[in-house]
Parts: C-alpha cells; structure tokens; sequence
C-alpha cells in the first residue's frame, strides 16, 4: 500500500508497528471516537514526543558543547602545569649540579688549604727543631 526505497521496508514496518501501537493505546483510553480522531491525537501524540527528543537532544548538545570546552581548558590548564613542573624540574636540576660544582670546589679548597696548613705546621716543627738543636749546640 505504501511505497519506500529500497531496504526501508524494515523501517517502514517498524514505524507502522509503532503507529500502530500509539492507535491501539489511545482507543483503549479513550475508546472508539472515530478513526480519523484516534489518527490525529495518535500524529499530535507522536509529533509531541518527537519535539520532548528534539529539545533532549538540544538540550544534551548543549551540556556536550559545555563539557567539551571544560574538557579544553582542563586539557590546557593540565599541559601547562605539566610544562610548569617540567621547567621546575629543569631548574632544579641545574641548581643541583651547581650545588655539586660548589661543593666540589669547595673540596678542593678545603684540600687545599688543610695541604698548606700541613705544610706550613710541618715546616714550622722543622724550624723548632733546627733551632732547638742549634741551642742546645
């Protein structure tokens, strides 16, 4: 009775099931009105569901389109703290290997200055002893 494209006849058949079940349902309620009357409270019904997805739908982009700008900034904010801590690192590092190039230095230092002390006592005792010798001579 109906004609469609091809491969929509399952459709069709569905569509018509539904119709189908929305009529019955209505007849039940209101009992036998008239077909023509069924049929338009039954269209008016459908077309109403129809218009409550369409604003769900709306409604649903709208919260996606929200959460998806949330999503970018909080990718956003997230990349660039990771990029924050990243040159945090960075320094950290760099101010840890300054640390240890000081360190060392004053190692060395120390070394050295314990070496001249050495030195400077040992030659000091040398000379006690060389005029401790001379006197007692």
């Amino acid at each position: 009775m109906l004609s469609c494209d091809d491969g929509q006849e399952e459709n069709l058949k569905e569509l018509a099931n539904h119709l189908d079940s929305k009529y019955n349902a209505l007849k039940k309620n209101l009992g036998n009105i008239g077909e023509n009357k069924l049929l338009l409270i039954t269209a008016i019904k459908m077309v109403d569901d129809y218009f409550d997805l369409f604003k769900k739908v709306k409604n649903n982009k709208a919260d996606f389109e929200k959460l998806s700008i949330k999503f970018k900034e909080l990718r956003s904010l997230t990349i660039n703290y990771k990029d924050d801590k990243e040159l945090e690192i960075e320094k950290l590092k760099s101010e840890l290997n300054d640390f240890k190039m000081m360190v060392e230095k004053s190692k060395n230092s120390y070394e050295d200055i314990l070496d001249k002390t050495t030195k400077s006592i040992e030659k000091f005792i040398e000379n006690a002893n060389t005029d401790m010798e001379k006197n007692i001579q």
